[in-house]
């Protein structure tokens, strides 16, 4: 009998392994790029618009506008709310690159409020303090996969009359007390980059909304600012979703909640192995789930000391096993926002959290003795005093 692959001691254990998840799919996925082939309409078309459809459903929301990538997908949106130079958007430090890049593109200035430390995404405790009368769009980030506090954030964004756009690209899924990332604000930017939980076999994102008008407007600005074709009244961009991309995404679909309470419970045998192998606090901080939230788990990151973490994931490189850091420099100190007058210990929870965070794998077909493996190595760091 052929050994399942990755449960072989010796085996690696990879963050992550799409070719697993393919090859359960491959039929599928196959026969829908065929269909795109043999239609010979490779960019938007019908694929996209069902796609669209289908989004719209998944997320609670009235529209989906697909487009080319997450980082677009944001772009696009505060294209569609006028945003540009002058302008100030507010967001938290804590994210992929794209969140607060996207904002400087358009000319306008990112606004950083520190995150919560347990949760990890903004701390609304510090967002009033963050607004001013150039604040344009708060944008808050559904990071791992569990969404920001919005009640709060909502209220103080109606207060001041700001829209809210959700970076939802790594929240496909989650919920805020039953409702679902993708329809808790104005808008919400989504991401199908490959690693995410629903991936496309390349780049590809998506804008929701529940606002007609909102959603007319994006896509206006997704393809160059055309209505009609060649004729422009606004300045768009190429923000088009191949046919391609959604065709595979469609073959996905069906498969993400499958996918997802997998990912759910190997968070929760990730808690019951560290808790028999006496990993506490002291040594591994888990993730935890606030109240009210649904977890997707696009990560399970770990936070340990910052003075440890680096010859922990060399220990775990060395046994095969995958890690990652998302994301060890906050942004207000990247050296692109050198202008923006921010300094080191302005966001305490940020720069902690960026010095102490560990990715383990925890993809849906990760199995029970990879997992084992995980968390026995990480005890035998921990064990030997390193």
């Amino acid at each position: 009998m052929t050994e399942p692959a990755g449960d072989n001691p010796s085996d690696p254990v990879p963050l992550l392994d799409l070719s697993i998840q393919f090859q359960s799919i491959r039929e599928e996925v196959l026969a829908a790029i065929l269909r795109v082939v043999e239609s010979q309409h490779f960019i938007l078309g019908p694929e996209v618009e069902a796609l669209e459809r289908e989004m719209a459903v998944e997320t609670q929301s009235a529209h989906a506008v697909g487009v080319s990538s997450g980082t677009d997908a944001l772009l696009v949106a505060m294209m569609a709310l006028d945003i540009g130079p002058g302008d100030e958007v507010v967001t938290t430090p804590f994210s992929f690159f794209a969140t607060a890049g996207c904002v400087a593109r358009l000319g306008a200035r990112p606004v950083f409020v520190d995150i919560d430390p347990v949760g990890f995404n903004m701390n609304p405790a510090g967002l009033e303090a963050a607004i001013t009368p150039r604040t344009r769009a708060i944008i808050p980030v559904h990071l791992y996969g569990q969404t920001a506090e919005m009640t709060a954030i909502g209220a103080i964004a109606e207060g001041h009359g700001l829209p809210i756009i959700e970076d939802a690209a790594q929240a496909i899924g989650a919920e805020y007390h039953g409702r679902r990332a993708g329809s808790l604000g104005a808008m919400a930017a989504l991401s199908f980059f490959p690693s995410k939980n629903l991936g496309a076999f390349g780049d590809g994102g998506m804008v929701t909304t529940s606002d007609a008008a909102l959603a007319d407007r994006l896509r206006i600005l997704r393809n160059h600012g055309f209505r009609p074709k060649y004729h422009s009244a606004v300045v768009g961009g190429n923000f088009r979703l191949d046919a391609i991309q959604a065709a595979v995404l469609r073959a996905k679909l069906p498969h993400l909640a499958a996918w997802t309470a997998a990912r759910q419970r190997n968070a929760t045998l990730y808690r019951q192995l560290m808790a028999e192998a006496k990993l506490d606090e002291q040594s591994v901080r888990l993730p935890r789930e606030v109240d009210g939230c649904r977890h997707v788990y696009h990560q399970f990151v770990i936070r340990v000391d910052a003075q440890r973490r680096d010859a922990l994931r060399e220990h775990l490189a060395q046994q095969g096993i995958g890690t990652e850091v998302y994301y060890p420099q906050p942004l207000h100190l990247q050296e692109c926002f050198a202008h923006l007058g921010y300094r080191r210990g302005d966001f305490p929870h940020s720069e902690r959290t960026a010095a102490e965070s560990i990715a383990l794998p925890v993809y849906p077909e990760l199995t029970p003795d990879q997992q084992a493996r995980v968390v026995t190595a990480i005890a035998e760091f921990f064990r030997a005093g390193r």
